[in-house]
């Protein structure tokens, strides 16, 4: 199997090997423009839904508030499989997109936007 194969613990504590094209249906492009260091916001109606894929499921857990590098980064999958899903996720309405920076961006936000980016780089 490929270095770039997943392994997933199913909630029967069954682990399968997954490679990531599977969880995608073969996609490699989203159906929305995802820049890495878009900051994402879990609507309410996500969070009450029972997920029938597990990758879905992990990205709905922790994709609150996150750019898109840092949730695959805490996910442990591929910035393109990730990128995928989410498009999926927003596409349906169960995920925002904030606006990254704009010309009314403080210094503030434009730090803390890099800074993120950052740590969601580094830990990939």
């Amino acid at each position: 199997m490929s270095s770039h194969d997943q392994d997933w613990d199913d909630d029967s504590g069954h682990v399968a090997r997954i490679r990531p094209y599977v969880l995608t249906a073969g996609r490699t492009t989203p159906r929305v423009s995802l820049p890495m260091e878009a900051t994402l916001v879990l609507e309410p109606a996500a969070r009450e839904r029972t997920w029938p894929n597990p990758a879905i499921t992990r990205i709905t857990q922790v994709c609150d508030r996150r750019s898109v590098a840092e949730v695959s980064a805490l996910v442990g999958m591929p910035l393109g499989v990730v990128r995928v899903l989410l498009g999926d996720l927003v596409d349906t309405g169960f995920v925002a997109v904030q606006a990254t920076i704009t010309d009314r961006s403080s210094k503030d936000e434009r730090r803390d936007l890099i800074e993120r980016t950052l740590r969601g780089l580094r830990a990939i």
